[in-house]
């Protein structure tokens, strides 16, 4: 019951992430996406702030996570550098399409670092999951489909998807038994030291006055619950579940956002989109299962040499 509790937090964290996208759309151009990353960090610690400084405990634990978190913090900003860049260039359906590589990469990443396996098995559900995304991407249009094709923001998404590989694995890989609070403060902390140091290198202005009234609620939505809250999410739910097994819900995350333009913007969801939609569900269904089955079974392998 209490691994359930995780896995739905790490659907709720799909779920903030669908809607990320739609608020990145409307903040990309409008200022740069250094300025902006920095605005996005500034703010989600800015509210974590308070709840860290009221323990002298966590207060004392931040020298010690500083370090680890800036590493960690500079993939996740590179991440969100990338989306806003990309977004200048190309479309939520090519970046969309793109994130679907994350559970995938992720995989690969764990036989190098954690030694993990991907047996055929596994590979033909990612190979389903990445068909059943795509499938909700384009509607069911095999010729949008094969019309599909990379430009300079497709490549420059892509690198950030590796980027948000890179934070997941270290996640698991830097966590020495910190309270959560602290971790994800330092990290937003850490994000937002990156940002300005990239600011003053590149020589960007800030900008912040830019930001219109209905701008700032995008923004407050993607610092709040994109950032902080997602942040706090992913850093337990991957030292509790493992960080294949939280990419994997990323197959719903078009799922979610034909959800969220239906309910926010009145856009109905098309029929032809629902096998896609039950594809992807099945895969991520299928990888929860099979991570856990192997999971079991190298406990049992530990517990016999």
């Amino acid at each position: 019951m209490n691994y359930l509790k995780y896995h739905l937090l790490a659907v709720l964290v799909t779920l903030f992430v669908a809607g990320s996208f739609i608020s990145s759309e409307k903040l990309s151009g409008v200022i740069n996406p250094f300025s902006l990353t920095l605005l996005r960090f500034v703010i989600a610690a800015a509210a974590l702030l308070p709840f860290v400084l009221i323990k002298v405990q966590y207060r004392k634990e931040i020298i010690k996570a500083l370090p680890r978190s800036l590493i960690m913090s500079l993939f996740f900003a590179i991440f969100f550098i990338c989306m806003f860049e990309a977004l200048k260039t190309t479309t939520p359906l090519n970046t969309g399409t793109l994130y679907t590589l994350v559970p995938f990469l992720t995989a690969l990443f764990s036989i190098f670092v954690f030694k993990e396996r991907i047996t055929k098995k596994m590979l033909l559900v990612y190979l389903i999951g990445s068909a059943g995304t795509c499938w909700v991407i384009f509607g069911g249009d095999i010729k949008a489909l094969l019309a599909f094709s990379l430009n300079s923001g497709d490549a420059l998404f892509l690198a950030g998807c590796i980027a948000m590989v890179c934070f997941s694995i270290s996640m698991k890989l830097l966590y020495r038994g910190d309270q959560m609070l602290v971790i994800v403060f330092c990290t937003l902390v850490g994000g937002a030291m990156w940002m300005l140091l990239a600011l003053l290198i590149f020589n960007q202005p800030l900008q912040w006055h830019l930001l219109q009234s209905n701008l700032w609620l995008h923004m407050g939505y993607l610092a709040l619950f994109a950032t902080l809250a997602s942040t706090l999410i992913i850093q337990k739910t991957t030292v509790i579940l493992g960080p294949k097994k939280v990419m994997a819900y990323i197959y719903l995350s078009p799922v979610f956002v034909a959800f969220l333009m239906f309910f926010i913007e009145g856009k109905s969801i098309p029929y032809i989109v629902v096998p896609g939609m039950l594809l992807s569900l099945t895969a991520t269904i299928v990888l929860q299962f099979q991570a856990q089955s192997n999971a079991i079974k190298n406990h049992m392998m530990a517990a016999t040499d």
